[in-house]
């Protein structure tokens, strides 16, 4: 719209929280729950299958390639086809998602067990550790810094994918991009990009925080 600002800060005091489901907080926990969840599930689904792969290696080039082409399907054709199945409802962005997720996570548990040192395992085989001591407390813990590397990735692309999920409704802050372009009013398309960004940037510190609260023989070794 001609003379129209980039931002109308009236427009969004108006709209932050007025109680209403497309208010600018609203759309935020919207999008906060379709982009989070993927990630819990995706890692949920990614750790039992990453090990059966560190376990029986011959498995590992088949779900790789597999994840692999699930990974290559764009977005958008994927929500459309589960629309069907699950309406226009937040499942129909979750579900796809989270499979992205999968597809980033098993790579990165697999890659994470096997950086752990031949001699730490023998070490631990050594004092007595079972299999499943060993991977609870010798591998899965070095395996953490390369786990939470694909947890980043992969938070902050659900992050920015759940917006496409506005095409059908049901996008988060991405509906203020469809807002802006029904309107031609830059205000909300603005916002949604801000925040956005904002809250990758945010999950994205946790995380690292995160892993340097997991993993403090970094900080003690980064230290001496």
């Amino acid at each position: 719209m001609d003379g129209e600002p980039l931002v109308r800060w009236d427009w969004i005091w108006r709209n932050w929280s007025t109680g209403r489901a497309g208010s600018i907080d609203s759309l935020l926990q919207q999008h906060v729950v379709m982009a989070l969840l993927p990630v819990v599930l995706g890692l949920v689904v990614a750790l039992p299958i990453g090990l059966a792969c560190v376990r029986w290696r011959w498995l590992y080039q088949p779900t790789a390639g597999l994840m692999n082409v699930v990974y290559a399907l764009p977005s958008l054709p994927v929500f459309m086809l589960l629309l069907p199945a699950t309406g226009l409802g937040p499942a129909t962005v979750i579900i796809p998602l989270s499979f992205y997720g999968v597809a980033v996570l098993i790579p990165a548990v697999v890659d994470g067990i096997a950086s752990v040192p031949d001699h730490v395992r023998q070490s631990a085989v050594a004092m007595g550790f079972t299999p499943l001591r060993r991977l609870l407390r010798v591998e899965l813990p070095i395996a953490v810094p390369v786990v939470l590397a694909g947890l980043r990735v992969v938070a902050v692309s659900s992050i920015s994918l759940v917006s496409v999920g506005a095409l059908i409704g049901q996008g988060g802050l991405g509906n203020l991009f469809t807002d802006a372009f029904k309107r031609d009013f830059p205000t909300p398309a603005v916002v949604g990009i801000v925040l956005i960004v904002a809250l990758a940037l945010l999950v994205d510190g946790l995380l690292l925080a995160a892993q340097r609260l997991l993993t403090p023989w970094q900080r003690a070794r980064g230290s001496a």
